[in-house]
């Protein structure tokens, strides 16, 4: 049909997360080995608004939209770079937790870093 599979929406989500993540200095990879602790997803919705096309550049707008306790909130939006159309918004709610998967609290310097961009929202 030369639209993308809609479950994709749900893997440019991650790679939204990750990648501000990135920009606040840390990973994924070093949280877990270092710090023991994981951030796993407990619910994701996606609302679709338009098509992205086979070769589409798109952007992902992800924000943190809510930060308490051990739930993190995630918010996102698809846009195709050429036009800035909307495709996509979607949220996903995470839950932090030690390797047992029993909840935990987030590190001080990750809440703060997180804290920090509560007020911003970034793309990637």
């Amino acid at each position: 049909m030369g639209v993308a599979y809609y479950g994709n929406y749900f893997t440019w989500f991650e790679v939204g997360r990750a990648e501000l993540m990135r920009e606040l200095g840390f990973d994924y990879r070093t949280l877990e080995r270092e710090e023991g602790c994981y951030i796993v997803v407990a619910e994701a919705s996606c609302r679709y608004k338009g098509a992205a096309r086979y070769d589409d550049l798109l952007r992902i707008r992800t924000e943190l939209k809510v930060m308490r306790g051990p739930v993190l909130r995630f918010a996102y939006s698809v846009l195709r770079d050429a036009d800035g159309a909307l495709l996509a918004e979607g949220e996903t709610a995470h839950l932090v937790s030690d390797h047992e998967m029993k909840v935990r609290s987030l590190p001080q310097k990750y809440v703060e870093a997180l804290a920090s961009m509560m007020t911003r929202g970034a793309e990637k």
